[in-house]
């Protein structure tokens, strides 16, 4: 079979609901992932203040010391007139230093935000369903690979005669357990084909003529 090696049905029933459910789980976490970016824009916000309150405060720090440094030249009062300057530009890089630690902290903290708000309803939905897909995958790889042996099918046989309901085993055969220990061909793959298509696979063309 072509689709192998696709985690899809190759029955419609089967393909309509995975398709449907990827589209829901598409769109579930694209929604969680937006509000999660929208988490990170608004807390980002915070961290561009201090960016800006950084900048600002070494900005006017420069300024005050190139201003202390030009007045500590003016004669007699030099000093005096010096001092405050240097002391309001070391100010203002403490200021500066604050405006860092709040542009750092408000940055990583609007990763873990957006992190805690948009993963834990990711994966309620996307493990769980990820987990049901390759579970499905390696069902479909196992009873391909059965259909392609005689004993395969007429274990795909024995097992539909154990799983399937009664009304689906007498459409096959009026004696379904019979035919199957007579090894009636047409009985064992119109029971396979049951057992096949509760798996999501269609049955292959080559089982048209039971005859190998």
């Amino acid at each position: 079979m072509r689709s192998r090696f696709l985690p899809y049905a190759t029955t419609p029933g089967r393909l309509l609901a995975q398709l449907v459910s990827d589209v829901a789980v598409a769109s579930w976490i694209t929604v969680w992932v937006m509000v999660g970016l929208a988490v990170h824009t608004a807390v980002t916000t915070i961290a561009d203040v201090g960016r800006q309150v950084k900048d600002g405060a070494t900005g006017i720090s420069d300024n005050l010391h190139s201003a202390g440094d030009s007045a500590h030249k003016i004669p007699l009062v030099g000093d005096t007139v010096a001092k405050p300057l240097r002391a309001a530009s070391e100010a203002a890089l403490d200021v500066a230093g604050a405006g860092h630690n709040l542009d750092t902290t408000a940055s990583w903290l609007a990763v873990v935000l957006a992190l805690a708000v948009a993963a834990p309803p990711i994966l309620a939905v996307g493990m769980p369903w990820l987990f049901l897909r390759i579970r499905f995958f390696r069902r479909k790889w196992t009873v391909i690979a059965l259909t392609r042996t005689p004993a395969g099918e007429q274990l795909l046989a024995l097992r539909a005669l154990a799983n399937r309901p009664l009304r689906k085993l007498a459409e096959v055969t009026v004696d379904p357990v019979g035919a199957w220990r007579r090894e009636d061909p047409y009985a064992i793959r119109g029971l396979a084909t049951l057992e096949l298509r509760s798996a999501g696979v269609a049955a292959p063309r080559y089982w048209r003529n039971p005859a190998r």
